[in-house]
This record gives C-alpha cells, sequence and structure tokens, in this order.
C-alpha cells in the first residue's frame, strides 16, 4: 500500500465512526469510497447491522461480495448516513465530483440523506474549486449542442473559452452508468460556486454536474501528520 491509499484508509476508518447500529447507509463510488466499503464490510462480518444503497454498479457489486446488505433507494430514502469521496473540497465543503462517472447517481443518492460525510487524502483540500475539471453528464442527443450552451455559460460567468473535453476511455466515448455522456469542463478557480452550479443545471441536454453545494456535513480529511474532522465555514 502507498502513501496515498494509507492515507484513504485512514480516512475510511475515521468516517467508520460516524455509522451506528441499524443505520440505513447511502455509499458513495471511486478509490476512497471503496476502502471504506472494505472497511464497512469488515464490521458486518464482525456483527454490525446496516442496510445500504450504492451509488454506482462497481460499488453495488463490491459491497454484495462482502456481505454488505443492499436495498434500492426508493426503499430506504430518507437515508441516515451518506459517505463518499470528493475530488475536490473547499473550506465551504462545497465539492467537485465525478471523476469516476458516478455524479448523478451520488448527488441523487446523497440528496436523500439526513448527513453527508465526505472522506478524502490531503490531495483533495483546496481554497478554491476548479483545478479539477468539472464533469458534467449529458444525454446523447445532440451532445455537442449542449456543449455550445456549457461554453457560452462559461463565458457568460467569466471563465472564458474554457477546455470542454467529451471523456473517453478505451478509445471510446465513456458512458455512464445511467447510458450517458460526460464532458469535463476546466473552469478554473470558480468565483461563485452556487450560481454556476444553478446555471448548469438550467441547460436543456444537462442530466447533472458536479458540483455538490452545502451539501456535506463534514469532511474527513487524511494528511500525512494524521486525520482531521473539517466543519463548513459558510
Amino acid at each position: 500500500m502507498n502513501d496515498t491509499e494509507a492515507l484513504k484508509y485512514a480516512a475510511a476508518a475515521k468516517a467508520l465512526e460516524f455509522v451506528e447500529p441499524g443505520m440505513k447507509l447511502g455509499l458513495g463510488s471511486g478509490s476512497t469510497s471503496a476502502a471504506f466499503v472494505e472497511l464497512l464490510g469488515m464490521k458486518v462480518r464482525d456483527g454490525l447491522n446496516v442496510i445500504c444503497t450504492a451509488t454506482s454498479n462497481d460499488i453495488t457489486q463490491k459491497a454484495r461480495s462482502l456481505g454488505i446488505a443492499l436495498a434500492p433507494l426508493a426503499d430506504l430514502a430518507p437515508l441516515d448516513l451518506a459517505v463518499d469521496g470528493a475530488d475536490e473540497a473547499d473550506p465551504a465543503l462545497d465539492l467537485i465530483k465525478g471523476g469516476g462517472g458516478a455524479l448523478t447517481r451520488e448527488k441523487i443518492v446523497e440528496a436523500a440523506a439526513e448527513r453527508l460525510i465526505v472522506i478524502a487524502d490531503e490531495r483533495k483540500w483546496v481554497k478554491h474549486l476548479g483545478r479539477f475539471p468539472l464533469p458534467v453528464e449529458v444525454v446523447e442527443f445532440s451532445h455537442p449542442v449542449t456543449r455550445m450552451h456549457i461554453a457560452k455559460t462559461a463565458t457568460a460567468f467569466g471563465y472564458g473559452d474554457i477546455p470542454i473535453a467529451l471523456r473517453h476511455k478505451n478509445g471510446a466515448p465513456f458512458k455512464t452508468d445511467n447510458g450517458n455522456l460526460i464532458y469535463d469542463c476546466t473552469f478554473g478557480e470558480i468565483t461563485d460556486v452556487p450560481a454556476l452550479a444553478d446555471a448548469l443545471s438550467c441547460l436543456p441536454g444537462v442530466v447533472e454536474h458536479g458540483l455538490f453545494v452545502g451539501m456535506a456535513e463534514a469532511l474527513v480529511l487524511a494528511r500525512a501528520g494524521g486525520v482531521e474532522v473539517i466543519k463548513p465555514v459558510r
């Protein structure tokens, strides 16, 4: 296990302290969430009684393989707690998520949770969101037109002619678990996160974007010197 992986597991282990017997949990996606699911699976084998819903096909399969009880979100909502990673987190605990492509299901699950705990290593902590390209999930139909709308929005908000790249995997356009496409949009420093989030949500063809605004209760941040639980500064 390298240093980065060790930090992910350290954050995941701390996040387990928020889990109580009988909870209905939302399981996030990505490598840090996968570490949390592994540790949760160990607790379940030791007798912890929880029931979970997952935000991606990969995490569903992983949780099932570890003996974690699963049910559809519609059968469990509202959830007691969701635990997920992030690609970036700022001091307000606004987030950029979607590097793994599960942003829409993540947002649906986490909006249905009473509490959202974010787990991350120190690389994900930023003063301002935007260094990481913002994923925007779009329907496939006429998606270049949706890209045009995204570009116009970026210009209107003062970000200029930003790079907007259709995500590919294995030489073909990446498809989400929902069958949609993703454009990765390099805004640079985002000066007004809520305003940009609202504007992108209104665009025809946009299914969801990776700005998670005002949703996280706490960030469990693992650094080389230890693990810190950070509350939002708003």
